[in-house]
């Protein structure tokens, strides 16, 4: 029972040695790398005295501080999702105003009380911002169109809107539907 072979224990110093080997310096822009008067008074064991009212006054300047980018971030977050909570109810009566097109291009919408309802639409709409993406001639961006066919064209050097299937729109900078787009490309 005695086979049993203990390893000779490390000695204290070439422990300390082994460990700040093994010690990994971080890196980034939350280390700090500066000791302040008060860190280094606390490392060498001295006792300085502080100003409560000093110390009160750096408290409430931090918490001060921490309200002020606490409310930025919620205004932020609170506009983020009113422009989001817009564009979904935007995006759900787009077939309403697409169906308006429609008639108004087979003329029935020529005159009557569907007309104004019609504007009254568009207008409602157009005081949130939204704008129609997509005109024949555009040069086509797959950012903004949707394109759904392409047509072989011997006079276009590059991808052109030849029409416009279904009309794309906008709020802002935020795309809501793309345009459903015909494609000239360049024939081979």
């Amino acid at each position: 029972m005695g086979d049993d072979k203990k390893e000779p224990e490390e000695e204290p110093e070439e422990a300390a040695e082994a460990a700040a080997d093994e010690f990994i310096e971080a890196e980034g822009p939350d280390v700090e790398t500066s000791f302040t008067d008060e860190d280094l008074a606390f490392l060498s064991g001295e006792v300085i005295e502080k100003d409560p009212a000093e110390e009160l006054l750096v408290d409430l300047k931090r918490v001060q501080a921490e309200f002020a980018n606490y409310r930025k971030r919620v205004d932020r977050e609170r506009e983020a999702a009113r422009e989001a909570n817009t564009a979904e109810v935007v995006k759900a009566l787009l077939p309403v105003l697409d169906d308006f097109a429609l008639a108004e291009a087979h003329g029935d919408l020529a005159e009557g009380p569907m007309l104004v309802i019609a504007q009254k639409f568009r207008a409602g709409l157009e005081k949130f911002g939204l704008t129609a993406i997509g005109e024949k001639g555009d040069l086509f961006d797959p950012n903004l169109h949707e394109a759904l066919v392409q047509v072989p064209t011997p006079d276009v050097t590059v991808n052109t809107v030849a029409d416009v299937i279904a009309q794309g729109y906008k709020i802002g900078d935020r795309l809501i539907r793309p345009a459903k787009v015909a494609v000239s490309v360049p024939a081979e």
